[in-house]
């Protein structure tokens, strides 16, 4: 029996995927120049939107296609420390360093001049590393999944300015919740981060959705553009989706009705996303979001005389609503639920 290849597992690229080529190639593009606008690119968007997956193809595809050398480190840790040590521990790297009497002492603090003088300072560590690898040609990307604004990350961003300034070849790409990229901007010693461009993950094409679950189940175009339009072109929703129908289609002879699925869509959704992400939000957010459960679309003017709220107070709250990726302001006037089933679900909850 083949393997389902779609998967509910957050942080696993799962087999089947749908690609962001234009988002994707911008910060790629962007990268590789040789004047580079920008050596930092920031990608958010709601949970389960496939900032994780978009992550690891941009990092794959460096280190393969242009041969980058690309380090992995996460918020939680010494980021200084741990992209020294796993600098080092390349073999190919550490050649490098070592030829050019570079060499750590115990936990990788340490770093030998000619002179014999020892250098405990974990900036200047990485500033003799890269200046190292730049006169070798090569570049480094940083790529840290999920940021949050903590001490190890205020210390990186930091010292990233400097070896910027330095001119030095490394490049960092982030990814996190709207509300934590927020945080980590108001920090009063980081406002470069404001200058920082954004990629707000678009939803999958619905297009291509169809032609991955036609292909994949072999039904026809009909029947696959309905299953892509229930996704609304969420990354997790297209998962979740072909995950269960996969699951269903093994226990029966024909194709299932769509229909008996939608349970199990529904309470996938909920419980691996939908409950953390209303959660989150603040009861005036969760108020506005109430009003848009029973329909698709609400005018604007609508909601705000329901609320009571005057416009230069709704319009603060229709944008932080947008920029978490819950709700669409794409027809003038007017907004909506931007994931899928997820007026269904809170109805129950309000």
């Amino acid at each position: 029996m083949k393997t389902n290849p779609f998967t509910l597992s957050f942080g696993m690229e799962p087999s089947q995927q749908i690609s962001r080529i234009t988002q994707a190639g911008e910060i790629t593009g962007t990268f590789t120049s040789d004047s580079p606008s920008t050596y930092a690119y920031m990608i958010t968007g709601v949970r389960g939107s496939g900032k994780t997956v978009m992550l690891t193809n941009l990092s794959e595809q460096f280190e393969k296609e242009y041969d980058w050398i690309v380090v992995n480190v996460t918020p939680e840790s010494d980021i200084l420390n741990s992209i020294a040590a796993k600098l080092y521990s390349r073999k190919e790297l550490k050649n490098i360093f070592v030829k050019a009497k570079l060499d750590f002492s115990a936990f990788g603090l340490g770093v030998s001049l000619e002179r014999g003088e020892q250098i405990f300072d974990i900036e200047t560590v990485l500033e003799k590393m890269l200046e190292e690898l730049k006169k070798k040609n090569k570049r480094v990307l940083i790529a840290i999944d999920e940021i949050i604004s903590n001490e190890h990350v205020r210390i990186f961003a930091s010292a990233f300015q400097l070896l910027l300034r330095r001119k030095l070849p490394i490049f960092l790409i982030m990814t996190g919740l709207y509300k934590n990229i927020y945080n980590l901007q108001n920090e009063k010693t980081l406002t470069f981060l404001y200058r920082t461009p954004k990629i707000m993950l678009d939803p999958l094409s619905i297009g291509a959705i169809s032609r991955s679950y036609e292909s994949i189940f072999s039904i026809d175009k009909n029947a696959a553009l309905d299953m892509a339009k229930l996704t609304k072109g969420y990354a997790f929703a297209y998962q979740t989706l072909g995950y269960l129908y996969w699951n269903e289609r093994s226990k029966i002879v024909n194709n299932p009705d769509i229909e008996r699925i939608l349970p199990q869509y529904d309470e996938t959704l909920e419980s691996y996303v939908y409950e953390k992400i209303w959660s989150e939000l603040s009861p005036k957010e969760k108020e506005i979001v109430a009003y848009l459960a029973n329909d698709e679309k609400v005018k604007v003017a609508e909601i705000r005389e329901k609320t009571g709220d005057t416009n230069n107070s709704f319009s603060v709250y229709r944008d932080r609503l947008k920029k978490k990726g819950i709700i669409d302001t794409s027809l003038y006037g007017h907004i909506s639920l931007k994931l899928p089933r997820f007026g269904e679900i809170i109805q129950a909850w309000i």
